[in-house]
C-alpha cells in the first residue's frame, strides 16, 4: 500500500466563485517543511500573523471543485465555517495522519471515531484494555 500523501475533503458550505458556482469538494495535500517556513517570509505574515493560515493553505490544497488554480485570494474568500473547518483538517493530516470525526450511535449510544478518507468505522479500545484501537465494519 502506498504512503497517501493527499485527502479528500467537503466544505461545509462551500466557496463560491467571481460567476457564482458553488465549489465544496476538494482535495489537500501533506504540508512540507518548505510549505510551513516560506510563509513566514512574506510581509503579509509579517505584518499580521493571522494571515499565516490563508498563505500555507493555499500552497497545499491542490483541488477545490473546478478551480484550476488555488491562491491566497480563494482562500481569503472562504466562509469562515470553511476555513475553520479546513484548519482542523489540515491539522489533523499532518499531525494526527488521517483525520476522523468522534461520533455517537443514538440507538445504542456506543462511541466510536471514523476515518474520513476512508469511512471505515474505528472500534474506541475497550475500557480497561490496552493497546490501540482496532478496525470494525460499518455501522455502530
Amino acid at each position: 500500500m502506498a504512503f497517501q500523501t493527499e485527502y479528500r475533503f467537503k466544505l461545509p458550505r462551500g466557496y463560491v466563485d467571481p460567476e457564482g458556482n458553488l465549489h465544496r469538494d476538494g482535495v489537500m495535500r501533506l504540508a512540507t517543511a518548505k510549505d510551513e517556513i516560506v510563509p513566514l517570509q512574506d510581509y503579509r505574515v509579517q505584518g499580521n500573523r493571522a494571515y499565516l493560515v490563508v498563505i500555507l493553505l493555499s500552497r497545499v490544497i491542490t483541488k477545490l471543485g473546478d478551480i484550476k488554480y488555488i491562491d491566497t485570494e480563494t482562500i481569503e474568500n472562504l466562509f469562515s465555517t470553511d476555513l475553520a473547518y479546513l484548519q482542523e483538517f489540515y491539522r489533523k493530516i499532518n499531525e494526527e495522519g488521517s483525520p476522523r470525526v468522534h461520533a455517537k450511535c443514538p440507538k445504542c449510544e456506543n462511541e466510536f471515531d471514523i476515518d474520513l478518507v476512508t469511512g471505515q468505522v474505528i472500534a474506541a479500545p475497550a475500557e480497561g484494555a490496552e493497546g490501540g484501537e482496532g478496525r470494525v465494519g460499518q455501522g455502530g
